[in-house]
């Protein structure tokens, strides 16, 4: 039988795959940088959970280079000890978890501020065939002093609103550090990160892959340390906050970028004839040229959305979408070359006509007001024609991989 080491060098934290062994059920995780404080109440209480319920378990501390004895510490309360110095929460997680040999893994910070004495309703919902088994504290309780007030009352409900609508994730509190998932779900979610933002990618890429998720109630106390937390409000909510649009092409591109092209079709359509009073203000060409600026602005959103979610599913990032197999079939570079073409014409078209109106006048003083109103089209359709024909290209491109990746 396949035994993990009490301590794994960084040299082959790389080597490391789930072993797995069937005579351990429950592999108990917790990050650890200079926790020395509270990392043994929690190793204990663990290690009696497991006694008192029964189950075949371990305890896994991921140190993140610790120099106040923690792993020490960690080793005489029978816990064994992955050293992973490169920094970072999702780092010290990552790589004790894949040392780990239960079929099952419950993760939790070592400070103390979550009960490791009372997993059963993670268990027992990993038992029962969830992937993931989510703590929520709003629903157990947070204790006076366990969370600061920016945390409870504005950091994690906007974060937890933004992932339930980027991504439609079920999970009410996006951002608890105590959860469960099966080594399999873990295997499928194939992680990267490595700091605060690694919380956000285990629920986003679980939900994105379609594993099922379970929320059970969980108490936050005050931790007890004597020294400040390791998390940084605003810089890790921040890195929360950009992870969640760089996963999400839609929110980050497309909808902002069809948003800016409508608004640009309409005012520009509304503009191309005439000026128009809107109260006591007249919209002239100053207006017509923002317009025009809007759609291609709005164009290239929305090319970015198609590019980031095409690179994003080659590289694993992202899992496969069906609904590429349709953009393929039918924007091909063939019908992207032919609309570009076709732009282009029409801006040449138009950019011909405004030199002969030029011309009539011996090349002389125009009506500024009037020749706008044809050369702004005309150099919106030759701009956009450009971007379109190149865009086809690169996609076509990105499309190779993505092609033969969806006709496995």
């Amino acid at each position: 039988m396949r035994t993990a080491p009490d301590s794994v060098p960084i040299a082959q934290l790389s080597e490391l795959q789930v072993p797995g062994d069937a005579s351990v059920e429950l592999t108990i995780v917790m990050p650890c940088l200079n926790e020395s404080e509270t990392l043994e109440i929690c190793i204990r209480k663990a290690k009696a959970f497991l006694e008192r319920h029964g189950v075949s378990g371990e305890v896994i501390v991921g140190d993140n280079g610790s120099t106040d004895g923690s792993q020490e510490l960690a080793r005489r309360c029978g816990a064994r000890v992955v050293d992973v110095p490169l920094r970072g929460y999702g780092a010290a997680l990552y790589f004790a978890i894949r040392a780990s040999k239960g079929r099952y893994v419950i993760m939790g910070d070592s400070d103390d501020s979550y009960d490791f004495s009372d997993l059963m309703p993670f268990l027992e919902k990993l038992r029962a065939g969830c992937d993931l088994v989510m703590g929520n504290r709003w629903k157990g309780g947070i204790k006076p002093g366990a969370m600061p007030w920016k945390n409870r009352w504005i950091g994690n409900p906007v974060l937890t609103g933004i992932g339930r609508l980027f991504f439609r994730c079920p999970a009410t509190d996006f951002h608890c550090g105590l959860r469960g998932f099966s080594l399999t779900a873990f295997e499928r979610m194939d992680l990267r990160t490595t700091g605060m933002e690694f919380a956000s990618e285990m629920v986003i890429k679980a939900t994105l892959g379609g594993l099922k998720i379970e929320e059970v109630p969980t108490t936050l106390s005050p931790d007890g340390r004597s020294h400040p937390p390791h998390l940084r409000p605003w810089r890790d909510a921040w890195r929360h906050l950009r992870f969640m649009l760089l996963y999400s092409p839609r929110w980050l591109f497309l909808y902002p970028g069809i948003l800016l092209m409508m608004v640009g079709l309409v005012i520009g359509a509304a503009l191309v004839a005439r000026p128009r009073l809107v109260g006591r203000a007249t919209l002239d060409v100053h207006t017509l040229l923002y317009a025009a600026m809007a759609v291609l602005i709005g164009f290239q959103a929305v090319a970015f959305a198609i590019f980031t979610k095409v690179f994003a599913t080659s590289e694993g990032l992202l899992p496969e979408d069906r609904r590429l197999n349709a953009i393929f079939k039918y924007v091909t570079l063939e019908v992207g070359l032919v609309f570009g073409s076709l732009l282009l014409l029409g801006g040449f078209g138009g950019s011909l006509l405004a030199l002969a109106r030029w011309r009539s006048t011996s090349f002389g003083v125009l009506d500024s007001s009037e020749m706008l109103r044809l050369v702004i089209p005309s150099a919106t359709a030759l701009t956009l024609g450009c971007e379109i024909i190149l865009a086809s290209f690169f996609l076509s491109v990105l499309g190779l991989r993505v092609r033969r990746l969806l006709q496995r």
